[in-house]
């Protein structure tokens, strides 16, 4: 790997205040005030930075509604934020190297916000479309800027406890944004919902602007070859976010192009890492992803998100299922807000290199303790019966998410300076990819077991039981009041039956995935546990052998004739 070569004489730093990489701003003692102030703005910046995309999450189904959208076409939405934001580390990192990290954000939040004007005045799914991949693409440099500024409030000593904070908090953006939609949003006028947004970014632009950060070392590091790893990387894990988007929704064994689609991804993804594992000045450190250690990190990172996933697809889809709306969510998500940001606070407050690991350990448990309170869903399963449970997982994604960065961060930085690019898109894509994964093996697995569910009840109902025809005539009953035709009623009351069959369908299914994830669980909290044992293992027989050479070596020393005088 060549050095790469300054853009500008550097400033007159101490080691202290010296950057750890070019990019980032450097450590510089600030005043408590001036300190508080850092906190204050990195912590906006970051809520900002998941509100975005909690907006369009939240409010999905209504959007479908409001553009007219079948839901394979609303699955673009999200699909969309996803593709840009797991796309944008692979050349976002070396462009706020090279142009500077102040200026590069400066000029993404302008774009964003005249898109978003833009967006104001022009209503159509096209429009919504471009908005959500501006807002993906943003929200990488955002994630950055908000990390960078909440560093700043801290002594160089604590910048790990900074950046716990920093990305445990980056996930209040989903809760906050289902806490807050319910009020911002009125019947046919959507405008408030991307006013609020515009505003909240015109808020960040004015923060950065008014209080910078200090300045970093700028260096040459892109290459014509950068690109054509760009948009090789970038096409697959376009077609592999398609893929798993619209899945579950056209289903796969019915959409021929799904499958196309999925065989383009891994051949480009192939040739993206076959290119870069010959390059002089790799982008992507093929070599080190390929080691035993990057590899468990890549699986424990993607399988801990797919266990976080069953928060956002179950819990939610469940109590839609269930005829819930979005008000009667307000108070469930204050409680994963609370759980989310309780868990964050104690990661920072506990930091601590030699107990990383543990904390992972500490949140698997957590999700399986959640999985045992939520299985045996009911029909009359309300918000309030998930307060405990989705309290734990909320605690355990701010808890882990803090360790998880910062155990491959320092497995990057011991290697040199130029790995921190590959991890900064490992992680990126395992956490997007692991939530993506989740949500569409989730939703498949739903669907299939509540269509075994309603075959296996069809087969078994009887309509000439005499408890079946209790409830038709029970449900004939409520249609007399205002149908007089007794076919009628009777039409009306076995589609009534068919609904309950379907939604005790529903919630057999939603039973098997809760089940399921915590079969899941259970295996990642062995399979954890089982390599720290195994790590602790291997460093005490290690500790064990260099005693003993010490040993032999000293006893050697004080009798060098020992065997002679022997002999």
């Amino acid at each position: 790997m060549k050095t790469p070569r300054l853009l500008e004489p550097a400033p007159n730093w101490s080691d202290a205040e010296r950057p750890t990489l070019p990019g980032s701003p450097a450590s510089i003692a600030h005043a408590r005030s001036k300190r508080m102030q850092y906190f204050i703005i990195g912590l906006f910046i970051t809520l900002v930075g998941g509100l975005s995309n909690g907006f369009i999450t939240a409010n999905l189904p209504q959007i479908q509604g409001e553009y007219g959208l079948t839901p394979s076409e609303a699955a673009w939405i999200p699909t969309v934020y996803v593709m840009a934001n797991v796309s944008s580390n692979l050349i976002l990192f070396k462009a706020r190297q090279q142009y500077g990290l102040r200026l590069f954000s400066e000029i993404g939040l302008i774009f964003f916000i005249a898109v978003l004007i833009l967006h104001l005045f022009v209503h159509s799914f096209g429009m919504v479309l471009f908005t959500r991949f501006i807002s993906g693409f943003v929200a990488a440099p955002l994630s950055s800027l908000g990390m960078y500024y909440m560093m700043q409030a801290f002594q160089r000593a604590h910048l790990g406890k900074a950046i716990y904070l920093a990305f445990g908090f980056q996930q209040l953006g989903l809760p906050l944004a289902w806490i807050i939609s319910p009020t911002l949003i009125e019947v046919n006028d959507w405008s408030n919902l991307y006013r609020f947004e515009l505003g909240l970014a015109l808020c960040c632009l004015a923060m950065v602007v008014a209080l910078k950060l200090p300045r970093s070392l700028r260096v040459e590091v892109f290459e014509k070859k950068d690109f054509i790893t760009f948009l090789l990387l970038a096409t697959a894990f376009a077609c592999f976010c398609i893929v798993l988007s619209q899945g579950p929704i056209l289903w796969w064994l019915n959409t021929p192009w799904l499958a196309y689609l999925l065989i383009a991804g891994f051949a480009l993804l192939l040739l993206g890492l076959a290119f870069e594992h010959y390059r002089l000045n790799p982008l992507i450190m093929t070599r080190w992803i390929s080691t035993g250690s990057m590899l468990n990190f890549i699986l424990g990172a993607i399988a801990i998100r797919f266990l976080m996933s069953e928060q956002s697809y179950a819990t939610v889809n469940f109590l839609r299922s269930m005829g819930m709306g979005p008000d009667q969510f307000v108070p469930l998500y204050r409680i994963i807000f609370c759980g989310i940001a309780l868990g964050t606070i104690f990661s920072a407050l506990s930091f601590s290199r030699e107990r990383m690991l543990l904390k992972l350990i500490f949140a698997e448990i957590l999700i399986l303790i959640a999985c045992g309170l939520d299985y045996h869903l009911t029909r009359d399963v309300r918000p309030e019966n998930f307060y405990l449970s989705q309290f734990l997982v909320g605690f355990a994604g701010g808890a882990f998410i803090g360790p998880l960065i910062l155990t491959g961060m320092s497995k990057a930085l011991s290697k040199g300076p130029h790995y921190v690019i590959t991890f900064i898109v490992l992680f990126s894509a395992t956490q997007n990819f692991g939530g993506l994964i989740g949500s569409s093996f989730f939703s498949t697995y739903q669907q299939y077991r509540s269509q075994d569910y309603r075959s296996q009840m069809l087969t078994d109902l009887n309509t000439t039981q005499e408890i079946v025809q209790l409830r038709i005539q029970q449900y004939q009953r409520l249609y007399q009041n205002y149908q007089a035709d007794p076919q009628l009623q009777h039409s009306l009351a076995l589609k009534k039956l068919n609904q309950d069959i379907n939604q005790e369908s529903q919630v057999r299914a939603f039973n098997d995935v809760i089940a399921l994830n915590g079969l899941f669980a259970l295996f990642l909290l062995l399979w954890g546990s089982s390599n720290i044992a195994w790590s602790k293992y291997q460093l005490y027989r290690s500790t064990q052998q260099t005693r003993s050479i010490a040993v032999n070596h000293s006893s050697t020393t004080l009798n060098p004739n020992s065997s002679t005088n022997h002999e």
